[in-house]
């Protein structure tokens, strides 16, 4: 049926009356607020807490971004892959804002970072580089320099004669980057026939016992002539002396090891290791949290490195490795709250 005209007239008119969306005023459109901190959720996925260092990342990391205001879920796999993915996989279901990572393998990790993504949610490399995966940021310690710094130090102790060297987890990229370092300083000693690395290995997921066997190995093939072993840190150093300790041996060979941990720190006092290195956890937790909230509010990072991981060139943030012997302990691990005075020499 045609309609009147006056009727067309009047839609005509309505129409002209509607506002289209494109025109509301853009003061009427409530802008959407970013993240507040108290409610950013961090995720921390741990491959291990076995060792005492990573007790204590745990624990500064999670009063590092409880003091910022947020709130933390924290995870440890026991260095095995599978729970480690799915501890992960429950925090990005749970949906935290941000994931910190410390991978067990570097590898398998990748799938871990592939699944958050997914999610939108961006992750933090954890000292540990994870390989072939779109990571957000890595913040770790020049690992590099920790091995040119036990070197250095293995080489001012023992200039010439037959060394061990006890790397650690060949699945973690640190070791690897700690044997370069090492290398890259007892290269020009080896290539002038000062020095004999005799003995070269890795350490099973970076267990003393996997570190003693290798020794023992070492000693076994070498007639026990051993003048220097460099290990990747102070829990393989332990396992090494206790190596020597059943092999017969009166120690007198200078060992190096890193991470400062609170046995390395008794072995240096009583010159049963040479020197160890300490990567200050105080300030790898502190600057973590501070990138955790800046990446779940969105906010621009600072870094001061790339560093390729098989996939990207990943915004890094290096800190700087200290050596530690006897006679530096106290303006170091000390002074940095790392360890106590009465702990070291009391206890």
């Amino acid at each position: 049926m045609i309609k009147p005209l006056w009727i067309l007239g009047l839609i005509v008119f309505l129409a002209g009356c509607q506002t289209p969306p494109s025109a509301v005023p853009d003061e009427e459109i409530e802008p959407v607020d970013p993240l507040s901190v108290d409610d950013i959720t961090v995720g921390l996925s741990m491959d291990t807490l076995i060792e005492e260092r990573w007790q204590k990342d745990r624990d500064m990391f999670s009063e590092a971004v409880e003091a910022l205001g947020a709130e933390i879920i924290v995870k440890a796999a026991n260095g095995n892959d599978a729970l480690q993915i799915a501890q992960a996989e429950r925090m990005i279901s749970d949906g935290v804002d941000v994931l910190v990572l410390v991978p067990h393998n570097a590898e398998a990790a990748a799938t871990i970072v592939g699944r958050a993504q997914a999610a939108g949610i961006p992750v933090i490399s954890y000292d540990r580089l994870v390989k072939n995966a779109n990571v957000d940021v890595y913040i770790s310690f020049d690992n590099e320099e920790v091995g040119r710094l036990q070197a250095e130090a293995m080489i001012q102790a023992v200039p010439s004669g037959q060394y061990v060297y006890i790397g650690g987890a060949s699945t973690d990229n640190n070791a690897h980057l700690m044997r370069e370092g090492v290398y890259e300083v007892l290269k020009p000693h080896i290539d002038a026939g000062k020095i004999q690395v005799v003995y070269d290995e890795w350490t099973n997921a970076w267990k003393p016992s996997s570190a003693k066997a290798n020794m023992l190995e070492a000693l076994d093939a070498n007639n026990n002539d051993i003048d220097a072993v460099i290990a990747a840190n102070d829990a393989t150093a332990g396992g090494v002396i206790e190596a020597l300790t059943e092999a017969g041996i009166e120690q007198t060979i200078p060992i190096v090891g890193q991470d400062a941990e609170l046995q390395g720190m008794t072995r240096l006092i009583e010159d049963q290791q040479l020197m160890t290195v300490y990567k200050s956890i105080k300030q790898l937790t502190e600057k973590a949290a501070e990138v955790a909230i800046k990446l779940a509010k969105d906010e621009p990072i600072e870094t001061n490195h790339l560093i390729n991981n098989g996939k990207k060139d990943v915004p890094t943030i290096y800190l700087t490795p200290v050596s530690v012997t006897k006679e530096t302990i106290e303006e170091t691990v000390i002074k940095d709250g790392f360890h106590s005075y009465e702990s070291i020499y009391f206890e």
